[in-house]
């Protein structure tokens, strides 16, 4: 990176001075949606990331995670622990790709740029965006479905009113499902400033209004019910492991995506200060606090509605459809609605459309990119990937974080180690820079990372490394990086297109 080329702050942030901005603005690699953020219009604090990860994490998946965890014979406690220490593992390669967002105002595809190559980025772009449209999916059918019990509550005959099922579903709960879907298009369309201030109130709202249905519903049962009191099914430290290991893979693997992608945010902060800060203490202590609430209702649930089916009482979304009272049902949906709206369009769209948009950066735009995110997300079909808990946690959660494991790994060994948080920014744009064509070296760790988390799958006696998918893909993938771009450097075998 050349003194000339780019303005270096005292706080250690980077942009180019603007002979070097607009050098690249006619480059096949540059659009708007892409371009480094000027320090200037860099204005995210402490609490816009702490709200923006509280917002994330009240979602109905986190509430759910317990659930699932304790369906797999977990009690209540050995259940908030292991969502506590598989948020604390991931917050590491969180804040290690966060770090370049916020020197160089770039979003993840173009930082991927420095690892993969111009071209070669495109791996793991669209490997983590086909994940992202999955979620964008799973969260699109749970906030319409709250749309759909919403309206059920306020009108009596809308379940009917267009006939029976279709698909498993009716007409109404795909009608519901399609008017969240729009929603969130809506907002990606008006752009990341009105994704800002959604965030900002959003947080603190799903927060009161959870707990005012904690304290309404412990009320109601007296007390909590009988899952604090129950022991959990496993009578050996063996069988314990056996369910812990692939469920700690799957909590880390929750938030694997935004391992990833916090780039696409954190090039809006004002300082390294200020992100880390504000999500070190958002993200471990929110979801360990949502999901020890999700426990406590339901816990609640089963003393006040003891005819419930438990699927019943451990999604939320069923649970409010219990209750008797309209008003109550109206509050607590609105609340699901606001919680998963927040939550998709942060974790789930901005990264794909600015994924998309890197592939083809003069065609598609970060709107654009957002369109496809939700075509894709239905298409995938989301209603059925929740409908079993084993195969949300252990297929889902487990399988993809093996292949964004592998990823994180070649970034954080390339930015950390072999460049030392040093960049050419101005390259990142450019066809014919330092970054052009596919960096073969990253591409093999990723393949080799993602072959030793999945070959499990193929042969039984290996089941064990796709229990561990996350850290095996992490692991082999840093490694192999790391050795390859020392062993042969760049300035060597650099293949350009």
């Amino acid at each position: 990176m050349t003194n000339s080329e780019t303005i270096r702050h005292n706080d250690g942030r980077v942009e180019l001075q603007p002979a070097a901005l607009q050098s690249i603005q006619t480059s096949a690699l540059y659009n708007d949606d892409l371009a480094p953020v000027p320090v200037a219009r860099r204005n995210w604090t402490t609490y816009n990331y702490a709200a923006l990860w509280i917002s994330m994490a009240h979602c109905i998946p986190t509430y759910m995670l317990a659930s699932g965890l304790i369906s797999s014979g977990m009690n209540w406690w050995q259940a908030l622990i292991t969502i506590l220490l598989g948020n604390v593992i991931v917050l590491g390669p969180i804040l290690l790709n966060s770090h370049p967002g916020t020197k160089y105002g770039i979003p993840f595809p173009v930082f991927a740029r420095a690892a993969y190559g111009t071209a070669g980025s495109n791996l793991p772009a669209l490997m983590r965006a086909i994940v992202a449209c999955g979620w964008f999916g799973i969260q699109a059918w749970i906030g319409g479905q709250a749309i759909h019990i919403f309206f059920g509550s306020v009108f009596p005959e809308w379940n009917q009113l267009l006939g029976g099922p279709v698909g498993g579903h009716t007409p109404t709960e795909w009608i519901s499902f399609l008017i969240f879907w729009a929603m969130n298009i809506f907002i990606i369309y008006r752009g990341m400033d009105l994704l800002r201030k959604v965030e900002n109130w959003a947080a603190p709202f799903v927060l009161v209004m959870t707990a005012i249905l904690l304290a309404w519903i412990l009320y109601q049962a007296g007390g909590v019910g009988f899952l604090l009191k129950e022991p959990g099914r496993f009578t050996t430290y063996g069988e314990f492991w056996k369910i812990f290991v692939p469920s700690l893979t799957a909590m880390v693997g929750f938030w694997a995506t935004l391992s990833l992608n916090m780039p696409d945010f954190t090039r809006f902060g004002k300082s390294q200060r200020e992100q880390a800060i504000g999500q070190t203490v958002a993200l471990p202590t929110t979801m360990v606090v949502f999901a020890a609430m999700g426990i406590l209702i339901t816990s609640a649930a089963v003393v006040v509605f003891p005819n419930a089916k438990p699927d019943e009482l451990w999604d939320p979304v069923k649970l409010v459809g219990q209750f008797s009272q309209p008003l109550v049902v109206v509050v607590s949906m609105f609340t699901i609605v606001v919680a998963t709206l927040s939550v998709n369009i942060a974790a789930n769209v901005v990264s794909p459309a600015n994924d998309f948009a890197n592939a083809f950066p003069k065609w598609i735009s970060f709107r654009t990119g957002g369109l496809i995110t939700g075509i894709i997300g239905i298409i995938i079909q989301p209603w059925r990937l929740l409908s079993d808990p084993s195969i949300y946690i252990f297929d889902w959660l487990v399988g993809y974080s093996g292949g964004l494991g592998s990823i994180a790994g070649v970034l954080i060994a390339d930015y950390w180690i072999v460049r030392r948080k040093e960049l050419n920014l101005g390259d990142l744009y450019r066809t014919r820079g330092v970054y052009s064509g596919w960096n073969w070296r990253a591409v093999a760790a990723t393949l080799l990372g993602c072959f030793f988390a999945w070959i499990g799958l193929i042969i039984p006696s290996l089941r064990p490394l796709y229990d561990y998918a996350w850290f095996i893909g992490f692991g082999v993938a840093f490694i192999v990086h790391w050795a390859l771009m020392k062993g042969l450097p760049e300035a060597k075998l650099e293949l350009k297109v």
